[in-house]
């Protein structure tokens, strides 16, 4: 089943105008960012499309630019307010009650990017997780404490892998360290399950997973776990999603998005190649016995 893609038409467009109204006045993209007090890579997103423009930041934009035009402004609104309602028509939008901020923007960055990278210290990436799996993190979360918030949790983790099997498929390259694979979760028969699925969508020609195994001993990317979003041609609009237990950090600056690009590369080439991985979590799968 194709997952249902946010409309970006709307988005592009207003992305586009804007952009010309910018270079019209001549102000610089560094200096929109310092306005809207953001970085010059949230400024390229809007531009092309990517994340929605708020309000105030659409009316500080337009002042900036000396939009003087009424019928001009009234279009951009307009555009605007109709872009961000085809946002909020994607399929997350029924599970609002238990999406955070950050998490729902994950998915809709998710929805229009072309590739994820990730590194994982702890858990299997919610990409790559069964059911059985992503319910017995959901529930060891305390983060919902009802059976019906528990499901549509549950519901919304399962609905985002699509993405890898759509029309369209994004790429997902994760590096595990091996950790994840011996971590108790749910039980001998739930971790099995997950690590033959595991290894199952490891045999995908759009997923690459890798472990890094106890016996590399201390590499530069075993402090904490990260996604690298990339979109289609642009690589400047990365974004780097870093996981805390009191909530997820959106990392956009060029430098330090950088800086994790080359820890994902320290990790994949310091983890087995993906056939010895693959051949591991088969292994440790066996170990599990129900």
């Amino acid at each position: 089943m194709p997952t249902v893609k946010p409309s970006t038409v709307l988005g592009r467009q207003l992305g586009d105008e804007l952009r010309k109204f910018r270079e019209a006045s001549g102000v610089s993209m560094a200096d929109a960012a310092e306005l809207l007090d953001c970085t010059k890579g949230k400024i390229s997103r809007m531009e092309n499309g990517h994340v929605p423009v708020r309000a105030p930041d659409l009316n500080a934009l337009m002042q900036a630019y000396q939009v003087q035009d009424l019928e001009a402004r009234a279009r951009l609104s307009a555009m605007a307010q109709r872009a961000n309602r085809r946002r909020r028509e994607g399929w997350w939008h029924p599970y609002d009650a238990v999406l955070g901020d950050s998490y729902r923007d994950q998915i809709e960055l998710e929805a229009i990017c072309d590739s994820v990278r990730t590194y994982e210290v702890q858990l299997i990436p919610g990409l790559l997780q069964t059911a059985a799996y992503g319910r017995a993190v959901t529930v060891a979360s305390r983060a919902w404490q009802t059976p019906e918030e528990i499901d549509q949790f549950v519901e919304v983790r399962l609905a985002r892998q699509r993405r890898l099997t759509d029309e369209d498929p994004m790429s997902l390259w994760a590096v595990l360290s091996e950790g994840v694979l011996r971590q108790h979760v749910g039980g001998p028969a739930v971790m099995r399950a997950q690590l033959e699925h595991l290894v199952a969508m490891a045999e995908q020609p759009n997923i690459t997973v890798q472990v890094l195994p106890f016996a590399r001993g201390a590499h530069s990317g075993m402090f904490g776990p990260y996604l690298l979003l990339s979109f289609p041609q642009v690589t400047s609009l990365d974004l780097v999603l870093t996981e805390t237990p009191t909530g997820n950090i959106w990392v956009e600056r060029e430098p330090a998005v950088a800086h994790y690009r080359t820890l994902f590369d320290d990790a994949r080439t310091t983890a087995l190649p993906p056939t010895e991985s693959r051949t591991l979590i088969r292994r440790i799968a066996k170990e599990y016995q129900a």
